[in-house]
Protein backbone atom coordinates (compact mmCIF):
# COMPACT_ATOMS: atom_id res chain seq x y z
CA UNK A 1 0.00 0.00 0.00
CA UNK A 2 1.53 3.36 -1.41
CA UNK A 3 1.62 5.55 1.78
CA UNK A 4 0.31 8.98 1.79
CA UNK A 5 1.77 12.70 2.02
CA UNK A 6 0.63 15.65 4.23
CA UNK A 7 -0.25 18.16 2.18
CA UNK A 8 1.63 21.47 3.83
CA UNK A 9 0.31 22.49 6.96
CA UNK A 10 -3.26 20.93 6.15
CA UNK A 11 -4.69 17.91 7.78
CA UNK A 12 -5.04 16.36 4.00
CA UNK A 13 -3.13 13.32 3.14
CA UNK A 14 -3.18 12.50 -0.32
CA UNK A 15 -2.11 9.97 -2.61
CA UNK A 16 1.68 10.79 -4.40
CA UNK A 17 -0.17 11.62 -7.93
CA UNK A 18 -3.27 13.56 -8.37
CA UNK A 19 -5.12 12.81 -11.07
CA UNK A 20 -5.92 15.03 -13.55
CA UNK A 21 -9.58 16.10 -14.34
CA UNK A 22 -9.27 18.43 -17.17
CA UNK A 23 -10.06 15.49 -19.85
CA UNK A 24 -13.48 14.38 -18.39
CA UNK A 25 -15.78 15.97 -20.72
CA UNK A 26 -13.34 16.66 -22.70
CA UNK A 27 -11.10 14.37 -24.53
CA UNK A 28 -12.32 11.41 -22.33
CA UNK A 29 -16.42 10.82 -21.99
CA UNK A 30 -18.38 9.97 -19.06
CA UNK A 31 -18.02 6.18 -18.95
CA UNK A 32 -14.59 6.35 -19.93
CA UNK A 33 -13.63 9.09 -17.19
CA UNK A 34 -15.75 6.52 -14.54
CA UNK A 35 -13.45 4.20 -15.62
CA UNK A 36 -10.14 6.07 -15.36
CA UNK A 37 -11.48 7.28 -11.84
CA UNK A 38 -12.20 3.77 -10.84
CA UNK A 39 -8.82 2.28 -11.47
CA UNK A 40 -7.45 5.44 -9.85
CA UNK A 41 -9.16 4.56 -6.68
CA UNK A 42 -8.36 0.65 -7.14
CA UNK A 43 -4.74 1.46 -6.91
CA UNK A 44 -5.18 3.15 -3.88
CA UNK A 45 -5.02 7.22 -5.45
CA UNK A 46 -7.41 9.66 -3.18
CA UNK A 47 -6.18 13.07 -4.96
CA UNK A 48 -8.27 14.61 -8.11
CA UNK A 49 -7.32 17.55 -9.31
CA UNK A 50 -10.32 19.94 -11.43
CA UNK A 51 -11.35 23.56 -12.03
CA UNK A 52 -14.53 24.85 -12.55
CA UNK A 53 -13.59 26.11 -16.25
CA UNK A 54 -12.88 22.70 -17.09
CA UNK A 55 -13.50 22.14 -20.11
CA UNK A 56 -15.09 25.54 -21.36
CA UNK A 57 -12.60 25.44 -24.09
CA UNK A 58 -13.98 22.41 -26.11
CA UNK A 59 -16.90 22.90 -28.43
CA UNK A 60 -20.31 22.87 -27.13
CA UNK A 61 -19.32 23.21 -23.65
CA UNK A 62 -19.95 25.78 -20.69
CA UNK A 63 -17.42 25.07 -18.25
CA UNK A 64 -17.88 22.46 -15.16
CA UNK A 65 -18.30 19.46 -17.65
CA UNK A 66 -15.63 17.61 -15.08
CA UNK A 67 -16.89 18.69 -11.82
CA UNK A 68 -20.11 17.22 -13.15
CA UNK A 69 -18.51 13.88 -13.91
CA UNK A 70 -17.07 14.02 -10.76
CA UNK A 71 -19.70 14.50 -8.78
CA UNK A 72 -21.87 11.99 -10.56
CA UNK A 73 -18.71 9.41 -9.84
CA UNK A 74 -18.68 10.16 -6.63
CA UNK A 75 -22.48 9.61 -6.19
CA UNK A 76 -22.31 6.57 -7.63
CA UNK A 77 -19.58 5.08 -5.56
CA UNK A 78 -20.47 6.73 -2.24
CA UNK A 79 -16.69 7.19 -2.07
CA UNK A 80 -17.19 11.09 -0.98
CA UNK A 81 -14.63 10.49 2.53
CA UNK A 82 -12.35 8.54 0.70
CA UNK A 83 -11.25 10.89 -1.79
CA UNK A 84 -9.51 14.60 -1.71
CA UNK A 85 -11.36 16.98 -3.85
CA UNK A 86 -9.32 19.54 -5.51
CA UNK A 87 -10.61 22.45 -7.59
CA UNK A 88 -10.22 25.91 -8.90
CA UNK A 89 -12.19 29.34 -8.85
CA UNK A 90 -11.52 32.38 -11.39
CA UNK A 91 -11.53 31.52 -15.44
CA UNK A 92 -15.73 29.69 -15.73
CA UNK A 93 -17.02 31.83 -18.27
CA UNK A 94 -19.38 32.63 -15.92
CA UNK A 95 -17.91 33.52 -12.74
CA UNK A 96 -14.84 35.30 -13.89
CA UNK A 97 -12.13 36.87 -11.96
CA UNK A 98 -11.44 36.88 -8.27
CA UNK A 99 -14.14 39.27 -6.56
CA UNK A 100 -14.95 38.23 -2.91
CA UNK A 101 -18.70 38.29 -4.69
CA UNK A 102 -17.78 35.97 -7.40
CA UNK A 103 -15.36 33.53 -5.41
CA UNK A 104 -18.49 32.93 -3.13
CA UNK A 105 -20.81 32.35 -6.08
CA UNK A 106 -17.87 30.30 -8.17
CA UNK A 107 -17.87 27.83 -5.10
CA UNK A 108 -21.61 27.53 -4.57
CA UNK A 109 -21.98 26.53 -8.34
CA UNK A 110 -18.97 24.13 -8.14
CA UNK A 111 -20.54 22.71 -5.01
CA UNK A 112 -23.65 22.10 -6.99
CA UNK A 113 -21.75 20.29 -9.46
CA UNK A 114 -19.49 18.67 -7.42
CA UNK A 115 -22.78 17.25 -5.79
CA UNK A 116 -21.30 17.79 -2.16
CA UNK A 117 -21.68 20.09 0.66
CA UNK A 118 -17.62 20.60 1.09
CA UNK A 119 -14.33 21.24 -1.48
CA UNK A 120 -10.89 19.91 0.09
CA UNK A 121 -8.69 22.16 -1.19
CA UNK A 122 -9.68 25.29 -2.90
CA UNK A 123 -7.23 27.18 -5.03
CA UNK A 124 -7.39 30.56 -7.16
CA UNK A 125 -6.66 29.29 -10.71
CA UNK A 126 -4.82 32.87 -11.84
CA UNK A 127 -3.95 35.02 -9.80
CA UNK A 128 -5.70 38.67 -10.41
CA UNK A 129 -3.23 41.50 -9.43
CA UNK A 130 -5.99 43.79 -9.78
CA UNK A 131 -8.07 42.42 -6.73
CA UNK A 132 -6.26 43.02 -2.72
CA UNK A 133 -4.98 40.15 -1.55
CA UNK A 134 -7.25 41.10 1.75
CA UNK A 135 -10.47 40.96 -0.49
CA UNK A 136 -9.31 37.51 -2.23
CA UNK A 137 -7.96 36.23 1.46
CA UNK A 138 -10.83 37.35 3.13
CA UNK A 139 -13.61 36.03 0.92
CA UNK A 140 -11.85 32.30 0.65
CA UNK A 141 -11.83 32.82 4.65
CA UNK A 142 -15.55 33.23 5.00
CA UNK A 143 -15.92 29.80 2.79
CA UNK A 144 -13.58 28.01 5.12
CA UNK A 145 -15.91 29.42 8.42
CA UNK A 146 -19.02 28.34 6.86
CA UNK A 147 -17.25 24.85 6.46
CA UNK A 148 -18.13 24.81 2.73
CA UNK A 149 -14.07 24.79 1.93
CA UNK A 150 -11.85 22.99 4.04
CA UNK A 151 -8.51 24.50 2.60
CA UNK A 152 -7.10 27.07 0.26
CA UNK A 153 -4.65 27.30 -2.19
CA UNK A 154 -3.08 29.20 -5.15
CA UNK A 155 -2.26 28.37 -8.65
CA UNK A 156 -0.14 30.60 -11.31
CA UNK A 157 0.93 33.82 -8.59
CA UNK A 158 3.98 35.47 -8.22
CA UNK A 159 5.82 35.13 -5.24
CA UNK A 160 5.32 38.41 -4.11
CA UNK A 161 1.70 38.24 -4.41
CA UNK A 162 2.14 34.72 -1.99
CA UNK A 163 3.71 36.23 -0.06
CA UNK A 164 1.22 39.16 0.36
CA UNK A 165 -1.40 37.15 1.07
CA UNK A 166 0.33 34.46 3.51
CA UNK A 167 1.35 37.97 5.58
CA UNK A 168 -2.12 38.84 5.55
CA UNK A 169 -3.24 35.62 6.99
CA UNK A 170 -0.88 35.76 9.27
CA UNK A 171 -1.52 38.77 10.86
CA UNK A 172 -5.31 38.74 10.58
CA UNK A 173 -5.31 35.07 11.69
CA UNK A 174 -7.18 34.10 8.72
CA UNK A 175 -7.06 30.94 6.27
CA UNK A 176 -4.09 30.46 5.01
CA UNK A 177 -2.90 29.10 1.58
CA UNK A 178 -1.55 25.62 2.40
CA UNK A 179 -0.42 24.39 -1.64
CA UNK A 180 0.56 26.47 -4.95
CA UNK A 181 -0.06 24.76 -8.31
CA UNK A 182 2.90 26.02 -10.15
CA UNK A 183 3.69 25.31 -14.16
CA UNK A 184 6.74 23.12 -13.45
CA UNK A 185 8.13 19.55 -15.03
CA UNK A 186 11.40 18.81 -16.39
CA UNK A 187 11.91 20.94 -19.61
CA UNK A 188 9.53 23.89 -17.88
CA UNK A 189 11.92 24.85 -14.61
CA UNK A 190 11.66 28.42 -14.87
CA UNK A 191 8.51 29.38 -13.31
CA UNK A 192 9.39 27.45 -10.08
CA UNK A 193 12.42 27.56 -9.33
CA UNK A 194 14.15 30.12 -7.62
CA UNK A 195 11.85 32.77 -5.44
CA UNK A 196 8.28 30.50 -5.84
CA UNK A 197 10.10 27.12 -4.55
CA UNK A 198 11.58 29.12 -1.85
CA UNK A 199 9.10 30.87 -0.58
CA UNK A 200 6.77 27.27 -0.44
CA UNK A 201 9.95 25.64 1.37
CA UNK A 202 10.29 28.41 3.40
CA UNK A 203 6.45 28.99 4.44
CA UNK A 204 6.11 24.84 4.82
CA UNK A 205 3.64 24.81 1.28
CA UNK A 206 3.20 21.55 -0.79
CA UNK A 207 3.82 22.43 -4.73
CA UNK A 208 1.48 20.31 -6.68
CA UNK A 209 2.57 21.02 -10.07
CA UNK A 210 0.75 20.85 -13.81
CA UNK A 211 1.72 19.65 -17.18
CA UNK A 212 3.60 17.38 -14.99
CA UNK A 213 4.12 15.33 -18.38
CA UNK A 214 4.64 18.75 -20.45
CA UNK A 215 0.99 17.83 -22.42
CA UNK A 216 2.20 14.87 -22.79
CA UNK A 217 5.80 15.18 -24.19
CA UNK A 218 7.42 13.50 -21.54
CA UNK A 219 5.70 10.04 -22.08
CA UNK A 220 8.21 9.76 -24.43
CA UNK A 221 6.00 9.58 -27.19
CA UNK A 222 6.74 12.41 -29.19
CA UNK A 223 10.34 12.29 -30.88
CA UNK A 224 11.58 14.56 -33.64
CA UNK A 225 9.60 14.26 -37.18
CA UNK A 226 7.09 11.55 -35.30
CA UNK A 227 3.19 12.81 -35.52
CA UNK A 228 1.11 11.90 -32.73
CA UNK A 229 -2.63 11.93 -33.16
CA UNK A 230 -3.71 14.05 -29.46
CA UNK A 231 -5.77 17.02 -28.73
CA UNK A 232 -1.93 18.16 -27.18
CA UNK A 233 0.45 17.39 -29.70
CA UNK A 234 1.30 20.78 -30.75
CA UNK A 235 2.31 21.83 -27.34
CA UNK A 236 4.23 18.51 -27.08
CA UNK A 237 5.83 18.32 -30.23
CA UNK A 238 7.53 21.70 -29.68
CA UNK A 239 9.57 19.97 -27.32
CA UNK A 240 10.56 17.18 -29.29
CA UNK A 241 12.64 19.52 -31.89
CA UNK A 242 14.38 21.56 -29.43
CA UNK A 243 17.99 20.52 -28.64
CA UNK A 244 16.72 20.61 -24.66
CA UNK A 245 13.50 18.24 -24.91
CA UNK A 246 15.97 15.83 -26.93
CA UNK A 247 18.93 15.67 -24.06
CA UNK A 248 16.16 15.02 -21.66
CA UNK A 249 14.43 12.12 -23.72
CA UNK A 250 17.91 10.86 -24.34
CA UNK A 251 18.75 10.72 -20.27
CA UNK A 252 14.62 9.66 -19.43
CA UNK A 253 15.44 6.75 -21.99
CA UNK A 254 18.82 5.83 -20.60
CA UNK A 255 17.35 5.96 -16.67
CA UNK A 256 13.61 4.44 -17.53
CA UNK A 257 15.66 1.18 -19.44
CA UNK A 258 17.85 0.70 -15.77
CA UNK A 259 14.68 0.64 -13.73
CA UNK A 260 12.33 -1.09 -16.38
CA UNK A 261 9.58 1.35 -16.16
CA UNK A 262 8.05 3.83 -18.40
CA UNK A 263 9.45 7.07 -19.53
CA UNK A 264 6.59 8.90 -17.67
CA UNK A 265 7.18 7.18 -14.75
CA UNK A 266 10.61 8.52 -14.40
CA UNK A 267 9.63 12.03 -15.75
CA UNK A 268 7.46 12.09 -12.80
CA UNK A 269 9.56 10.39 -10.09
CA UNK A 270 11.93 13.33 -11.18
CA UNK A 271 9.29 15.89 -9.95
CA UNK A 272 8.59 13.84 -7.09
CA UNK A 273 11.68 13.98 -5.92
CA UNK A 274 12.23 18.12 -6.27
CA UNK A 275 12.30 19.93 -2.96
CA UNK A 276 8.33 20.92 -1.87
CA UNK A 277 6.66 18.69 -3.94
CA UNK A 278 4.42 16.86 -2.67
CA UNK A 279 2.01 15.13 -5.40
CA UNK A 280 2.69 16.00 -9.83
CA UNK A 281 -0.59 16.17 -11.43
CA UNK A 282 -1.25 14.72 -14.41
CA UNK A 283 -4.13 13.16 -16.59
CA UNK A 284 -5.46 10.20 -18.57
CA UNK A 285 -7.47 9.73 -21.23
CA UNK A 286 -8.12 6.19 -21.04
CA UNK A 287 -7.36 3.58 -18.57
CA UNK A 288 -4.70 1.97 -20.27
CA UNK A 289 -2.35 5.56 -19.92
CA UNK A 290 -3.07 5.34 -15.82
CA UNK A 291 -0.26 2.60 -14.99
CA UNK A 292 2.81 4.56 -16.17
CA UNK A 293 1.15 7.33 -14.04
CA UNK A 294 0.35 5.37 -11.06
CA UNK A 295 4.33 3.92 -11.40
CA UNK A 296 5.61 7.06 -9.54
CA UNK A 297 4.74 6.23 -6.00
CA UNK A 298 6.81 3.32 -6.04
CA UNK A 299 9.96 4.48 -8.33
CA UNK A 300 12.50 5.81 -6.52
CA UNK A 301 15.50 7.83 -8.23
CA UNK A 302 18.94 7.41 -7.13
CA UNK A 303 20.67 11.29 -6.31
CA UNK A 304 22.84 10.53 -9.03
CA UNK A 305 19.65 9.81 -11.55
CA UNK A 306 17.66 12.73 -10.12
CA UNK A 307 20.80 14.74 -10.92
CA UNK A 308 21.63 13.36 -14.31
CA UNK A 309 18.17 14.39 -15.87
CA UNK A 310 18.78 17.47 -13.93
CA UNK A 311 21.75 18.28 -15.85
CA UNK A 312 20.11 17.14 -18.95
CA UNK A 313 17.42 19.50 -19.05
CA UNK A 314 19.28 22.92 -17.87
Amino acid sequence: MTSLRTLGSSDLQVFPLALGGNVFGWTADEETSFAVLDAYAAAGGNFIDTADFYSAWAEGNQGGESETIIGKWVKARGNRSDVVIATKVSQHPQFQGLSAANIKAAADASLSRLGTDYIDLYYTHFDKPEIPVEEIIGALDELVKAGKVRHIAASNISAARLQASLDFSDREGLARYVALQPHYNLVSRDTYEGELQELAAKENLSAVPYFALASGFLTGKYRPGTKVDSARAEGAQKHAESERGQKVLAALDEIAAAHEAPVATVALAWLAAQPTVTAPIASARTVDQLPALLGVADLRLTEEEVAQLTAASA
